[in-house]
């Protein structure tokens, strides 16, 4: 066999430093024979080579080669021989890396650290280059300098494993986060320091309840809040404020840290004019009227972005969908004005080809269609695109919804809409169970589907099996009955009701009835409904009780051998809706209002009117809406018009208005807040009362409650669109504007005398205060309350925790 001469050393050293013992002179390569791979393909080997069979070689030709091999990342060495005519390349393959582990880190999630690793070539399954673990380990730390801790260390072990494999396991040491113990801001004399460090969002101290502070010093932070005070100069005209020189320095410990932020202010500088050029399509003035930027005005960066975006969302909502709006400042120091010239270039009108729609499992696509706003074939409008992202998350179907717009391949003009949908659970078990410190254990059941057999159509079957009724309520609503929205719906009903069992005055209620109704679209966000009722009530009266004393004189005539007497209504409702709600589901903005009305026809046997009102708002404090603030309230009155035998009509005692409980009151029994009954007893003649702790409402009441919601501690993000944590203060009454309070007051009170009040008018608020917790469940909404009351009158009743299921807020 031919000696191996090895030429590697010499070529490593340099094409110069070749021995010319070892070659003196080039050769040609008659084969080529590489050894050593496991991994690597031949051919890649090769592919990797700058040298080929036939080639006339020289040292710095196997220089070269020698570089090219380590520098495909695949070998961490590279030995070369030449036997007679033949090269022989003999590789060391870097190992592949099998797995990584990370030890130690709780403060930087795995994700973000795996992110880092990958930016640096480390993951699973390429080749480990061990020359790299200590810039490695370096670039790691540096992330952990980056979030405040200095402290951290990072050790990176590398184990062999067979095959030529290796395990990776990086070990974190992170230490505490380096702490702002103050910062200063100097060279500021137009704003006082305290309004500057208020805008900032590292503190270097913080009142204890303030949870929301920061005082862990952040790099990406401070660059923020550089940012922030530089808008807020350039807001306020202040538009040469230089904020370059800030230090930043380490106490010896590395624990702490002090941030110095030098400004130079500048002066104040003025609106000189605004132009607006370009191609304004013809819409000169309407362009105009939405930029309000005004000459002599201090000049506002934020004016100055609003004007951009108003003429971008104007552009957009005529089809001009990627339009290009630059201001272009001519800033002239000797009188201290900027001069802003506009430049708005619409673009191409871009036209919607297809709107595709993916995730809706059981949904139909028509359902999800006819509420899109943006159509096919026309122009592309960001208004439509929002009203048809609203209407898709009012309807209480979707978790989640995203619209996203993509450009057609090849053509400039064309895009695709996408929708993309992620359902969540329409319909519930209407269930609920409660326990009050008065009235024990409540049960309820029931199912409604808002999304039948994924036609978007209601429908209910509602029952209620419990101490004091037994009903059921089959209910359908199309809300497309027509193409152009209007909604039909109907709903027949049963149920006997014993009032005694629901601590409300004594007395039996058998009801049944049916009900129609059609609802008309006024526009995207205002409904109008009417509907008509024939109903059947039969009450039987158990006791006698003064506040329905006057109803029952009306028709005592009509009562039957048992003493019930049963009563038939026609009757009409109408009802206006604003929705401006973002979702049907766990809202964080926007606002709903409800006004509702109700009147039985003059043939009816009895001839009253009810009018609710109902508002909800919805406040975002953080822009993702998981901090949010919701104002709510409710009004109802109710009374009777005409008579009956020279008696004034009043309102049914069994129509009246109840408060307490989880809609209305929370920590206040259900149906427990108001007038208590007042029972009558005739004694040789004489009338005396015992006032009772049954409820027998009134024919007003309000209600109003806040919430604070916020993110539920130690739940998953995966979570937080399916579960709500609030705290709430609610508050409300009801009372009777019929009641005689002269009546009350001339009788004898024998019984819970202090029950007593003025039920006439208003004035015995109940106030209450607690957490909630929501949970969208499979099996429809969950809702968990704990709540104190915090005003009360004798005689009420309270419920410290309640738990239901099938309704939110």
């Amino acid at each position: 066999m031919a000696k191996r001469r090895f030429l590697t050393p010499s070529v490593l050293m340099g094409a110069c430093l070749f021995s010319h013992s070892v070659i003196a002179e080039s050769f040609i390569v008659e084969d080529i024979k590489v050894e050593g791979l496991q991994r690597v393909t031949l051919g890649a080997a090769l592919l990797n080579l700058p040298i080929r069979v036939g080639d006339d070689v020289d040292s710095f030709a196997l220089s070269q080669a020698v570089k090219s091999l380590y520098s495909s990342g695949n070998f961490e060495d590279v030995k070369v021989f030449r036997e007679n005519g033949q090269l022989i390349i003999q590789v060391t393959e870097r190992p592949t890396i099998s797995n990584i582990e990370l030890s130690g880190n709780k403060a930087i999630k795995e994700e973000q650290l795996q992110e880092t690793l990958k930016a640096s070539g480390v993951r699973i399954g390429e080749a480990l280059d061990r020359t790299s673990l200590a810039n490695i380990e370096k670039s790691l730390e540096d992330f952990y300098h980056s979030v405040g801790k200095y402290g951290a260390k990072v050790t990176a072990i590398a184990t062999p494993l067979p095959r030529n494999r290796v395990d990776l396991k990086f070990n974190f040491v992170e230490g505490r986060s380096a702490k702002i113990q103050q910062i200063n801001i100097v060279g500021n004399t137009v704003f006082a320091e305290e309004d500057l460090l208020k805008q900032l969002e590292l503190t270097d101290s913080a009142p204890w309840w303030n949870f929301l502070a920061d005082n862990k010093y952040q790099k990406p932070k401070l660059a923020g809040d550089l940012e922030t005070l530089r808008s807020y100069y350039l807001d306020r005209g202040y538009i040469r404020v230089n904020l370059d020189a800030t230090q930043v320095a380490m106490t010896p410990d590395r624990k702490g840290i002090y941030i110095t932020v030098n400004l130079e202010e500048g002066e104040k500088y003025t609106v000189k004019n605004v132009a607006l050029t370009g191609n304004l399509l013809g819409k000169d003035d309407e362009i105009a009227q939405i930029v309000a930027l005004t000459a002599g005005n201090t000049y506002s960066g934020a004016d100055v972005t609003a004007a951009e975006e108003s003429i971008s969302k104007y552009l957009g909502r005529h089809g001009y969908a990627y339009p290009k709006v630059t201001t272009y400042p001519e800033v002239n120091d000797d009188d201290k004005s900027v001069s802003l010239t506009i430049a708005v270039d619409p673009g191409q009108r871009i036209y919607v080809r297809r709107i595709n729609i993916s995730g809706n499992q059981e949904t139909k696509d028509v359902v999800l269609r006819r509420e899109m706003r943006q159509m096919e074939g026309t122009w592309l409008s960001s208004e439509n695109i929002e009203l048809s992202r609203g209407r898709l998350n009012r309807l209480g179907y979707f978790e989640t919804v995203d619209i996203n717009t993509n450009r057609v391949p090849g053509r400039e003009d064309l895009v695709d809409v996408d929708v993309q949908v992620k359902e969540q659970a329409a319909g519930s078990i209407n269930a609920g169970i409660g326990y009050g410190t008065e009235s024990g254990i409540s049960l309820s059941a029931g199912v409604q589907q808002n999304n039948f057999l994924g036609t978007g159509n209601v429908v209910g079957i509602n029952t209620s099996l419990n101490d004091y009724s037994k009903s059921i309520d089959l209910n359908y609503t199309d809300p497309y009955f027509t193409r152009d929205g209007v909604s039909a719906g109907g709903r027949i009903f049963y149920t006997e009701f014993e009032a005694g069992e629901a601590n409300i005055v004594d007395y039996n209620n058998t009801t049944y009835g049916i009900r129609g109704n059609l609802g008309f679209p006024v526009n995207e966000f205002n409904r109008l409904n009417f509907g008509v009722g024939l109903e059947r009530n039969k009450i039987s009266q158990l006791k006698s009780y003064a506040q329905v004393q006057q109803f029952w004189d009306i028709y005592k005539s009509q009562l039957e051998d048992d003493g019930s007497v049963a009563f038939d209504t026609l009757d009409f409702t109408a009802s206006w809706t604003r929705n401006t709600l973002d979702r049907g589901q766990f809202a964080t903005s926007g606002s709903y209002q409800s006004l509702f009305g109700k009147v039985t026809v003059p043939s009816s046997d009895l001839q009253y009117f009810k009018i609710n009102y109902e508002l909800r708002n919805y406040y975002r404090i953080t822009d993702d809406g998981s901090w949010s603030f919701l104002a709510r309230g409710t009004a109802g009155y109710g009374n009777g018009y005409g008579t009956v035998d020279n008696n004034d009509q009043v309102l049914p005692f069994f129509e009246n208005f109840y408060s307490g409980g989880f809609s209305t009151i929370r920590g206040f029994t259900s149906n427990t807040v108001g007038p208590k009954a007042l029972h009558i007893l005739n004694q040789g003649g004489n009338n005396s009362v015992v006032a009772t702790e049954d409820s027998v409402g009134g024919n007003a009441v309000y209600t109003l409650s806040t919430e604070l919601i916020m993110p539920t501690p130690f739940l998953d993000e995966a979570y937080t669109r399916q579960v709500r944590t609030s705290f709430f203060i609610d508050a409300g009454e009801t009372w009777d504007t019929e009641f005689n309070s002269n009546w009350a007051n001339t009788n004898y009170c024998e019984q819970n005398c202090d029950y007593l009040g003025d039920y006439s008018k208003p004035g015995r608020i109940r106030v209450s205060a607690g957490v909630q917790v929501q949970w969208l469940s499979p099996m429809g909404p969950l809702v968990f309350t704990l709540a104190q009351p915090l005003k009360e009158y004798a005689g009420d009743k309270t419920e410290v925790f309640s738990f239901n299921i099938g309704q939110t807020f």
